[in-house]
């Protein structure tokens, strides 16, 4: 009898114990999205990177080399979104930076919201809100998880790298004014900019930016990984009459200076300044519940854009934005604890090699000139139905039709779409794949990179016929700079490194996606995935 009631003692004792324990989690979570960022780029320049920026992360993290993009367009609004919300536009609904709204009968921005006001700002660029983002994030799921507890912030100089990872439920997203140097933040989220913020504001950062002028981190002999600086592959944004490294603002009107400073890299040194503000000033990552921190670096794409990718400038930034990390991780050490927070790296896109690089080189390259793509279709379905006008809209390699115009005239519009898939193939060598509505509606969009269009696809917001180009080939051929939104390796390919908290030193090149990282957040964190979700957790 005896042993029976200390067995009993011994067993509730033992499941007291396991019932009472306490979930571990880490103090705090860092998003970084890096725009643009081949994932070439963490190797290309390495010989220059120190120890503790990038190399930090490689070293001692979780090192994903095979993380793809898993739909199209790759690009800045979609590439964020999905990100945080562990799925693609045909779930979350941004579908593109900007995309034709078939209700309002324009093209609208993926975060413009005409009922919300500026916060810091006496102009337009705060009417911004997620209401179009139709999941929930990572972000979110944290604040339902905790009831509300957990801060989330988030910043960049782009207001939709900002406002789209905050989620709906973001204590603050915080963001770039180009036309005042300030920055600001919507009604969405506040009514008054907090006080350290306005107080960085009224240190004028930007001004010191455009005084000082763009110099170069190493000796001119070092950069061995581009082309030569005086190139033909990058334009005098700056109008100094010159493509060389070293730039300065001087030429510039005033009313432009501001947007400069994005295509520089005191665009990624003032995100990283304010950055670290929010960190010290919010307490990040002090409380009894988790934190998360969203940065996005913006200025490697105004950068990628403008000079392309095998500019001087390119690899000036990257080293650069080397030295930012090594300061915000040794920040975050400080102030967090080197093993309390949980971080993840990744890029919203890569993005072309620059086109004109590739043609002196007899690489692939092309166009579909847009102009003349509009109207030539516009042509044969005059011919063919009577009226131009059936063609809507086209935008982001997509054909929207006019439904009233179809069904006043009694037409079939599953004809219309075969119709004009089989006239872009007969017409437009340039044109790789082609897929009409009906196929699209008829598929279900998945994890697997089978179908990158139909991934891209969402049923209420895209058009009826969408297109992909060949490898190599834009829309409109441009002779500086490069650009992105394709379904090939160089815009899918991107870096995805997790590091900090309960992340293992280790090398992994299965393919992966970026979808994944918010599921794989979620599990560390023992919290619900986003609502539409549809990546898997990665690390055990």
């Amino acid at each position: 009898m005896l042993y029976r009631f200390l067995y009993l003692l011994i067993f509730l004792f033992s499941t007291e114990t396991v019932f009472s324990q306490e979930i571990q989690r880490p103090k705090l979570v860092v998003g970084i999205v890096i725009d643009q960022m081949r994932y070439e780029y963490l190797y290309r320049f390495n010989r220059y990177y120190c120890r503790d920026g990038f190399n930090k992360l490689l070293n001692n993290g979780t090192n994903f080399t095979f993380a793809h993009y898993n739909y199209v367009p790759t690009t800045t609004a979609p590439g964020h979104a999905s990100i945080y919300t562990g799925t693609t536009p045909a779930y979350h609904g941004i579908i593109a930076n900007d995309f034709y709204d078939r209700q309002l009968h324009k093209i609208v921005n993926a975060v413009s919201d005409s009922t919300r006001k500026s916060i810091g700002s006496t102009d337009h660029q705060g009417e911004i809100s997620p209401y179009r983002l139709l999941s929930t994030t990572i972000t979110d799921q944290l604040k339902l998880a905790t009831m509300g507890v957990s801060k989330v912030i988030s910043v960049s100089l782009k207001d939709r790298a900002a406002v789209l990872p905050g989620g709906h439920m973001a204590n603050a997203a915080y963001w770039y004014d180009n036309q005042t140097g300030d920055i600001i933040s919507s009604s969405y989220y506040m009514n008054e900019l907090p006080l350290y913020v306005n107080e960085f504001n009224k240190r004028r950062s930007a001004n010191k930016y455009l005084s000082k002028g763009w110099s170069l981190s190493l000796p001119i002999k070092d950069y061995s990984n581009c082309s030569p600086d005086k190139s033909q592959y990058k334009d005098d944004m700056l109008n100094e009459g010159t493509t060389y490294l070293l730039h300065n603002f001087n030429n510039l009107e005033n009313k432009i200076k501001y947007e400069a400073i994005e295509t520089s890299p005191f665009g990624n040194q003032l995100v990283e300044e304010l950055a670290k503000s929010v960190l010290i000033n919010e307490n990040l990552g002090k409380g009894n519940e988790t934190d998360f921190l969203a940065i996005s670096f913006s200025s490697t794409d105004h950068v990628g854009h403008e000079y392309g990718t095998y500019s001087m400038e390119t690899e000036d930034i990257y080293i650069k934005l080397d030295s930012l990390l090594d300061d915000f991780l040794n920040i975050l050490d400080k102030q967090v604890g080197e093993n309390n927070y949980l971080l993840f790296l990744t890029a919203d896109h890569g993005a072309l090699e620059t086109p004109s690089y590739l043609k002196d080189n007899n690489l692939p390259v092309g166009e579909l000139n847009t102009k003349q793509f509009s109207s030539s279709l516009k042509s044969f379905i005059a011919k063919k139905y009577g009226d131009e006008k059936l063609i809507e809209n086209i935008s982001n390699k997509q054909i929207f039709f006019n439904r009233s115009i179809i069904e006043k005239n009694n037409l079939d519009i599953h004809l219309i779409e075969q119709s004009v898939a089989d006239y872009l193939r007969d017409t437009f060598p340039s044109i790789m794949a082609i897929f009409t509505r009906d196929v699209l509606e008829n598929n279900i969009p998945s994890r697997e990179s089978t179908n990158l269009t139909l991934n891209g696809f969402n049923p209420v917001l895209s058009g009826d016929v969408a297109f992909t180009l060949k490898p190599g080939y834009l829309l409109n051929y441009q002779e500086k700079g490069t650009t992105h939104s394709a379904s090939y390796s160089y815009d899918t390919h991107v870096p995805m490194i997790f590091y900090g908290w309960h992340i293992p030193k280790q090398i992994i090149n299965t393919p992966v996606y970026t979808i994944d990282i918010a599921p794989t957040i979620a599990d560390l964190l023992k919290i619900t995935e986003p609502s539409a979700s549809i990546g898997i957790p990665l690390i055990k």
